[in-house]
């Protein structure tokens, strides 16, 4: 039996054919997109909601350099600053630590987005902070500083929260997620919430008489770590019933 060709398509036909599919599939785009809740959509356009996160995690520093400029940070400008940017280091560091909870009580998936440039400014305000101490108070004296070290409680908190901040964001980037492996990136990265007990700890020490702000910021971070394990145990009870209900074989 002989074989039939199919008919040639005619010129133009497979180019119409084409732009028929990508049409259907922009509007098919188009109306689960529309289907989305308003959040959600305006999150998922990072080209415009980028440019805002970076102009608004920017005022801090901007309004330092500003401050500096006009001489108005006050009597004690280093402390000012040392205040400033730590402040917004640990602010920043619990917004990156509540993306997880937002996107799971609210089905914002696309805030994920967002996680690791507020990790960044996080790491960002945290060496600006660690900077003015070593530079402006101490005055690079080595000396001076182990003896800080070693001596003050909230600085040696204050020290080892700026290390475990060192390697999440030396391994940010999309390479190392391929060299680490998602599993292995995914367990470092949970240092990120030792950072934040720590963090909280040096700021509460830190403060010397309103500790007001310091215990708002324990309590979003428990109500963060408190979300995390209530999550972890239930996603483990259903096999454990399972198990228990399972017949004998």
């Amino acid at each position: 039996m002989t074989a039939t060709r199919p008919p040639a398509a005619r010129p133009g036909e497979g180019a119409a054919a084409g732009a028929v599919a990508g049409g259907a599939a922009t509007a098919g785009g188009a109306r689960a997109r529309a289907g989305l809740p308003a959040p959600e959509r305006w999150l998922r356009r990072t080209r415009l909601v980028k440019p805002v996160v970076w102009a608004l995690l920017l005022i801090p520093v901007a309004r330092l350099a500003w401050g500096a400029y006009a001489d108005a940070l006050g009597a004690n400008p280093i402390e000012k600053i040392e205040d400033v940017t730590g402040r917004w280091a640990l602010r920043i560091l619990l917004l990156s630590l509540a993306v997880t909870p937002l996107r799971r009580l609210t089905g914002w998936n696309a805030v994920v987005r967002y996680r690791r440039l507020l990790g960044l400014f996080a790491f960002f305000y945290a060496t600006m902070h660690l900077s003015t101490y070593i530079g402006l108070d101490m005055f690079f004296d080595v000396g001076d500083i182990v003896e800080d070290v070693t001596e003050r409680l909230w600085i040696t908190i204050g020290m080892a929260t700026f290390l475990l901040l060192l390697p999440l964001a030396v391994t940010s980037t999309t390479g190392w997620i391929r060299r680490l492996g998602g599993a292995r990136w995914n367990r470092l990265h949970r240092l990120a919430y030792a950072a934040g007990v720590g963090g909280v700890l040096h700021y509460f020490l830190a403060v010397k008489k309103d500790v007001t702000q310091p215990l708002l910021l324990a309590l979003v971070l428990a109500v963060l770590l408190g979300l995390r394990w209530r999550w972890k145990r239930g996603s483990r009870r259903p096999e454990g019933r399972t198990a228990r209900i399972a017949p004998r074989q």
